[in-house]
């Protein structure tokens, strides 16, 4: 079953941000956009050029309304030492929430139980905590943040904007598809 227009179940996690340790429950995820970015582990080797790429795009994260969320398989501490000793994890001014326990991997769906670690999943979630994009693949595949920007655009413009779609590739300002019969068969 598929996790799109679910609810966020909820949860309770400790993390890591900005010098801090913080709490992390599902009704964080609430009142803003969320965006979920899970990560194997702690100390590998493709997981830091995503948090880089995703501390790169943090303003335009904030600036559609968005908070991000980082999560792996390793706890708290160990991510405040990873962020004070990693260059492109010290970029991070969003939250680094350790799942040791795999509460957060299993709810989402991407625990890999052999291994104890998780897939390289990421949801985008609205105000309401409803999970609206997901996207989980092999974990030797890093991903490009600017995609995930463009998808958290897509959902924030077709939830405000009832009875248009999205297109391919479809960015910011662009034109979108009002569904309708005309259409069919003609693009």
């Amino acid at each position: 079953m598929s996790l799109i227009n679910t609810a966020v179940q909820p949860f309770k996690a400790n993390a890591y941000k900005n010098g801090q340790f913080i709490e992390v429950t599902e009704k964080d995820l609430q009142g803003q956009w969320s965006v979920l970015i899970f990560m194997p582990a702690a100390f590998t080797f493709n997981c830091p050029t995503e948090i880089e790429d995703a501390a790169e795009h943090y303003a335009e994260f904030q600036a559609a309304g968005a908070e991000v969320y980082i999560v792996t398989t390793d706890t708290h501490f160990s991510h405040k030492v990873w962020h004070e000793t990693s260059p492109a994890v010290g970029k991070a001014k969003f939250a680094l929430i350790g799942d040791p326990a795999h509460k957060l991997a299993k709810a989402f769906d991407v625990l890999i139980e052999d291994e104890g670690l998780a897939l390289r999943g990421t949801f985008v979630i609205d105000p309401n905590g409803v999970i609206k994009t997901m996207e989980v693949h092999d974990n030797a595949i890093a991903r490009d943040v600017t995609e995930t920007v463009r998808k958290l655009k897509a959902a924030r413009y077709v939830a405000s904007h009832p009875g248009e779609v999205c297109p391919a590739k479809w960015k910011e300002g662009e034109k979108t598809l009002a569904p309708s019969l005309d259409l069919v068969g003609k693009i």
